[in-house]
């Protein structure tokens, strides 16, 4: 959640010059190119040879658990020193110089316990830890965000929230501004992931306040800045405010590039309880880049989402040489996220399919990720099932993703994509409509979404245009166009207008067909929407014949044999995929091997 700014501390109480030199072979070889770690330890455990002090013997426990933690896989041992240097030191006198012995002794052992699925263990050991660490500004700070972490992990996010506003009102208290913003966008990031909206802002308004009047150092205030900014732009997208974001979205690319150009001040802050920072500026460069493919997404900028992601996804692979922190993965999984549904959507099947066998391989290197994005990668293969048109896995995998999901906007996306493939296989009509009464746009629709609303009521209007009720068709849809052009959301400006065209055509209202017809193909172009294009080139056909425009009639009859080749091409190109074959998993961790496939085993039906 927050990174720590502060180094382990090294002085010692009257150091004898034995322990001094023994502790300089140790650092000598644990900082060698490559590190001499087994060196290392045996010159700290020489330490004990010389019965030193219970306190230098408590903080020799803390070296060697933590050079153990951090460089083998000795973990066993490592929690054996951590554990001792947390009794050593609990016995021991208080003397203020030996307070981080106990408190990074607790910290680094609870992470350890975490790690080893002993979180009961933890938990307890950080509460103690907290309790009487109050006249620690920095450790009672670093303590209160671990554990904050740890609930959070667990998604007790309510507990979490208290811990953060605990500490918000503390670092007030010492007098550390920065520290309470911190605190307080930690928890306005969790209220806004229980969607406690009304607590939001308030509390974003307040934050808002304390980082632009904060004076220090100059990298902490921007990255302050960059935080809020980030939550401001969450909240909006996850409003589905597309075109309202664009202001804070800019500020957020300003605030970047200002960050970019700062040297880091390495002259430490005065106050103890302000030795943290948010992000590093280059994963904070990672998330901006990630923000903004999310809006371009959302708009239908997929061009432009695409760059993003090629920027952020080389950024991470470069991150990720040095830094095996999680943070990394998971950004690198939401960007293949976004960067998979964009390639659906322009076309490029076969690829969106390999890089959902990367989100798999790179959930299978982590149950933590797997668990929050399981039903996201099931939710992105319906969606490829509906691409190659395989509506009964279409529908498995949604029903999955369902199953694994309590997220209320990612659940109303899953549900108005299966109530399409019901749509469109034409025999579901129960099950339809008991989907479709959970996502009623007139009535109580579950979020707050603008644009999952107005893709509600584009699903009623594709209903009733497949059911011959044109006229309240009509209607649907332009809701949907109202709503999407509010908030810029192209794609479903784009989708209605064509579904519109379609309409008026079946309703011999060719001239009106047509001046619907074109601008979502224009638009379809620019977004670039390949189903739309090839959609709309079928209608322009048809509509330019019985216009008598015949030269129009030639000319988007090639582009409608264009447009069904590229998708052809595609279509066999992934069913020919051994990923494809994962259009068959809906249960349990995903699979590791793929066997080849002998050519398409999907429908073409849908492109010719």
């Amino acid at each position: 959640m927050v990174v720590v700014i502060g180094k382990m501390a090294s002085n010692v109480e009257a150091p004898e010059s034995w322990y001094l030199a023994l502790l300089g072979f140790a650092e000598h070889f644990r900082t060698s190119s490559p590190p001499k770690i087994r060196l290392c330890v045996h010159c700290l455990q020489a330490v004990f040879q010389f019965k030193p002090p219970q306190r230098v013997e408590a903080r020799t426990h803390l070296q060697l658990g933590s050079v153990l933690y951090h460089h083998t896989k000795n973990s066993e041992l490592a929690r054996s020193h951590l554990e001792k240097a947390v009794r050593r030191e609990t016995a021991s006198p208080i003397i203020p110089q030996f307070e981080d012995v106990k408190f990074e002794a607790a910290s680094l052992l609870s992470e350890l316990y975490c790690q080893q699925n002993l979180v009961d263990s933890a938990k307890p050991l950080l509460r103690k830890a907290i309790q009487i660490s109050q006249q620690t500004p920095y450790w009672h700070c670093r303590l209160l965000f671990q554990l904050a972490q740890l609930h959070t992990l667990e998604k007790d996010l309510v507990s979490a929230c208290d811990l953060l506003g605990v500490g918000a009102e503390y670092a007030r208290v010492v007098g550390s501004e920065y520290t309470r913003a911190l605190f307080l966008l930690s928890k306005g990031m969790l209220l806004l992931m229980e969607r406690k909206l009304g607590e939001v802002h308030p509390l974003l308004t307040l934050c808002g306040t304390i980082v632009e009047n904060w004076q220090g150092n100059p990298i902490q205030k921007e990255s302050l800045r960059v935080f809020f900014l980030v939550l401001q732009v969450t909240h909006y997208l996850d409003a589905g405010q597309v075109k309202s974001v664009k202001p804070c979205l800019k500020q957020l690319q300003q605030c970047i590039q200002t960050i970019s150009t700062l040297h880091d001040d390495e002259i430490l802050p005065s106050n103890p309880a302000d030795l943290f920072h948010w992000l590093p500026k280059e994963h904070m460069c990672v998330l901006v880049y990630l923000v903004t493919v999310m809006h371009s997404m959302q708009a239908g900028y997929l061009e432009k989402a695409q760059k993003y992601t090629d920027k952020a996804l080389m950024q991470l692979e470069k991150l990720k040489m040095l830094d095996s922190s999680p943070i990394l993965s998971t950004f690198q999984v939401i960007l293949l996220e976004h960067i998979i549904m964009c390639r659906l959507v322009t076309g490029h099947k076969a690829t969106a399919l390999q890089e959902i066998s990367q989100v798999c391989q790179l959930c299978q290197q982590s149950p933590r990720l797997f668990t929050n994005h399981a039903a996201q990668l099931h939710t992105l293969l319906g969606l490829y099932c509906i691409s190659v048109n395989c509506m009964d896995n279409a529908e498995a995998q949604f029903t999955a993703a369902l199953r694994l999901t309590t997220h209320q906007e990612l659940w109303a996306f899953i549900v108005t994509n299966l109530a399409s493939v019901y749509i469109r296989e034409g025999n579901r009509h129960q099950e339809l409509y008991s989907l479709l009464e959970r996502i009623n746009p007139d009535h109580n629709f579950p979020v707050s979404s603008h644009c999952l609303r107005a893709a509600a009521f584009y699903i009623r209007g594709l209903l009733s245009f497949f059911q011959g009720r044109y006229n309240e068709a009509k209607r649907f849809l332009r809701e949907t166009l109202k709503m999407s052009n509010a908030e810029d959301l192209n794609r479903l400006t784009a989708c209605s207008l064509v579904l519109l065209g379609h309409i008026f055509y079946v309703l011999g209202n060719h001239r009106e067909s047509n001046n619907m017809v074109v601008p979502a193909m224009q638009l379809a172009s620019k977004i670039p929407d390949m189903s739309v294009q090839l959609w709309s080139s079928a209608l322009l056909k048809d509509l330019n014949k019985a216009l008598g425009n015949t030269i129009d009639a030639h000319e988007a009859a090639q582009m409608h044999q264009n447009f069904s080749q590229q998708l052809l091409q595609d279509h066999i190109a992934a069913c020919s995929l051994p990923e494809h074959n994962l259009i068959s998993w809906t249960d349990g961790p995903p699979p590791g091997q793929f066997q080849a496939q002998n050519g398409p085993t999907s429908s073409l039906a849908s492109l010719l």
